[in-house]
């Protein structure tokens, strides 16, 4: 009975979730609170909080509170985690989950924030898992012990999500590989969602199709509970292999939220009969049977809470709220660093010589990439088929030479993008190549779940990586499956799109340290110019030399190509497809070619650039309607930076076609566009 004494004794303080509910929803009825989807029914999922270790990794269903509760309280007061709590439902400045963004489940140094994207916590959380031994190996500073173990939890209707199914896959991949990857999976089952009722599908259908071991606890049982989560997590930290396990019995009382509707979806019996299903009130009397408490000392203490958690909710609610509409700007990304110059090539050894004759762009790529795989020992290579080089063999040899940091991954966006982010997560600095821009579709969400990590954990939480997106702009072979002309940009993403080989080390080299600092940075590649050599004729202009060591390209920085008073401005392939049409001007050596390649927002350098000009006509790859250099135009326009006279011209809004490249930014539109612009044309 000892661990049932620590239990009863430590942890009934758990009344805190329910109690903490009920204010919440007092709270929002008068207007001093913002978030009412409650717990109730799940408060002995406090069991998973005491047994999980402090520093085992977390992501916890935004039910799932009183595992929260139960983890924090083994380390903090009481008062100061009821305080906690009640500014993230009045979404407090000083909440130290979100810090007054949203109200979350987090706060420790090893709680990982979960959106509301059902099941999004499930991708990254494998990645965690498979990046703790990665780590150890790579002797990176070690976020985990080498023991740890990653937990995630979700609701039994989130299973059927893609991000869970996902999740699940590469789990039972890793474990069918023989791959370490100690992740459980805890689902709580009350056999609803929203208002969908599970009809027992998840214990009758689901969990029999599962190619790992599932543990079945009975959730209103404090004892089961304790028990069969104590079995679950030493299967999975002594064997480093998934597991997942079931909470059943749960009822799901007072229902989703306080905006939910419950008599639209369920009778009054059903209704009644939830509200008597009392989790707690059965640990309460587990209790007071084993001799650890009695009934009045029970109703002292959930008294004594509701004074303490009314008094938590006061002062948070006098608490400020977020107003400053730039530091929710600047907190989408982690702040840049400066980067040391490197050491010249200049001295090396014959073999560490960096070749000085010219090189198309696919070249430089694998060089740069081999640079950082040499010069970053924790950073890896990941993505679908780049051990064998790819399709365009721009990892080309890097498998032979960096076998442990050069991985592929069964063909799934959703499952690459989140083990990229739980790479970062464990201290590793992931590249994640996806083989075509378009494929990014297929893990958007997970592409949105890096973005935003930063912002809503208020700087907490960073996924420093580089995502290398291929197939992009001109291409003829693949149509609009491998040549999608669309960049997605949300808030924390730093995208990029070079022209040519030099520009793309250069650039590269800059992004890996500030992806090491925690940025996500997304480069673009142009398929046309990996193995571009001459613009016009045979003139071999667009093939570059290796830069030297100490050169890097920040964000900021733009290339100017002339010094004219009108300009063509563009990025990635564009920039050649400018300098095709400058030759079909009549004065084509009066026009400037500004390459600006950084299309997150419009970089210092442009701006500048700009200065010089009088017309000026952007050259977009992307598609009409939500090209890059909309939103710059705009920018400009607003700062008084922007020339009188412009055009835009940009891609077709179409799909491309198999063969054709019609659709395209093509040089006789930058023509069309300069001779409405530019006076002397």
């Amino acid at each position: 009975m000892g661990s049932y004494r620590v239990l009863i004794f430590t942890r009934l303080l758990v009344q805190a979730t329910t109690i903490s509910h009920v204010e919440s929803r007092q709270a929002a009825v008068v207007g001093e609170g913002y978030y009412t989807i409650g717990p109730g029914g799940e408060e002995l999922l406090a069991c998973a909080g005491r047994l999980l270790r402090s520093t085992d990794p977390t992501a916890l269903h935004y039910r799932h509170l009183s595992t929260q509760f139960a983890r924090h309280l083994q380390a903090r007061s009481l008062d100061d985690v009821l305080l906690d709590r009640a500014r993230g439902h009045c979404v407090s400045v000083n909440d130290p989950v979100g810090g007054g963004v949203h109200c979350s489940l987090g706060g420790g140094e090893f709680d990982y924030i979960v959106t509301s994207t059902l099941a999004s916590q499930a991708p990254p959380a494998v990645g965690r898992a498979m990046g703790i031994a990665l780590a150890n190996h790579l002797e990176a500073p070690a976020a985990y012990a080498r023991d740890a173990v990653s937990y995630v939890s979700v609701g039994d209707g989130s299973v059927n999500n893609a991000h869970f199914l996902s999740a699940i896959n590469m789990a039972e991949y890793a474990a069918f590989r023989g791959f370490r990857c100690p992740v459980l999976f805890a689902i709580s089952d009350n056999d609803i969602c929203i208002s969908l009722k599970g009809r027992g599908w998840l214990q009758k259908h689901w969990t029999k199709k599962l190619k790992i071991p599932c543990f079945i606890a009975d959730g209103s049982n404090m004892f089961d509970t304790w028990e069969t989560t104590t079995r679950a997590l030493e299967h999975v930290r002594q064997n480093t292999s998934p597991a997942v396990l079931v909470y059943g019995n749960l009822p799901r009382r007072f229902g989703h939220a306080a905006t939910d509707r419950q008599s639209a979806y369920l009778s009054q019996d059903e209704i009644r009969n939830a509200a008597a299903c009392n989790p707690l009130a059965g640990a309460c009397a587990q209790a007071v049977s084993a001799g650890a408490t009695t009934y009045p000392q029970l109703v002292a203490l959930a008294k004594d809470i509701q004074q303490r958690t009314r008094q938590a909710f006061d002062i948070a609610s006098t608490e400020p709220k977020i107003s400053d509409r730039a530091d929710l700007i600047s907190r989408a990304w982690a702040p840049l660093v400066p980067i040391s110059t490197p050491q010249s090539d200049e001295g090396a050894t014959p073999s560490k010589k960096v070749t000085k004759k010219p090189l198309v762009m696919r070249r430089c790529m694998t060089m740069v990439i081999e640079e950082i795989l040499e010069t970053e020992p924790t950073s890896v290579y990941i993505g679908e088929d780049v051990e064998h080089g790819g399709y365009y063999l721009v990892t080309d040899g890097l498998k032979q030479k960096f076998p442990t940091r050069v991985r592929d991954f069964p063909p799934d966006e959703t499952a690459l993008v989140g083990i990229a982010i739980g790479f970062a997560q464990a201290g590793i600095t992931p590249i994640l190549e996806i083989p075509y821009a378009k494929y990014l579709d297929c893990g958007y969400d997970m592409f949105e779940e890096s973005a935003i990590s930063h912002w809503l954990s208020n700087g907490q939480i960073t996924n420093g990586m580089i995502i290398r997106l291929q197939g992009f702009d001109r291409g003829v072979f693949g149509g609009n499956y491998h040549t999608h002309n669309e960049i997605h940009i949300p808030p924390g993403i730093d995208t990029v799109c070079y022209s040519n080989g030099a520009d793309y080390v250069r650039g590269w080299r800059y992004a890996i340290q500030q992806a090491k600092a925690g940025r996500v940075v997304m480069s673009v590649d142009s398929t046309n110019l990996l193995n571009l050599r001459h613009i016009v004729a045979d003139d071999d202009n667009w093939r570059r030399r290796y830069p030297d060591k100490s050169e890097y390209t920040s964000f900021e920085e733009v290339t100017c190509y002339g010094t004219g008073r009108q300009a063509i401005v563009s990025y990635g392939n564009g920039v050649v497809t400018a300098m095709q049409a400058r030759e079909q001007l009549s004065v084509p050596s009066d026009v400037m070619i500004i390459d600006s390649p950084y299309l997150t927002r419009t970089p210092a350098g442009l701006k500048e650039a700009l200065v010089h000009v009088d017309e000026v006509v952007f050259a977009d790859v992307c598609k009409q309607g939500q090209h890059p250099f909309g939103g710059m135009i705009t920018d400009l326009q607003s700062e008084g930076r922007l020339p009188a006279s412009w055009q835009c011209v940009a891609a077709l809004p179409t799909y491309n076609p198999l063969g054709s490249t019609t659709t395209f930014l093509n040089a006789p539109d930058i023509v069309e566009a300069c001779n409405k612009c530019f006076s002397s044309h």
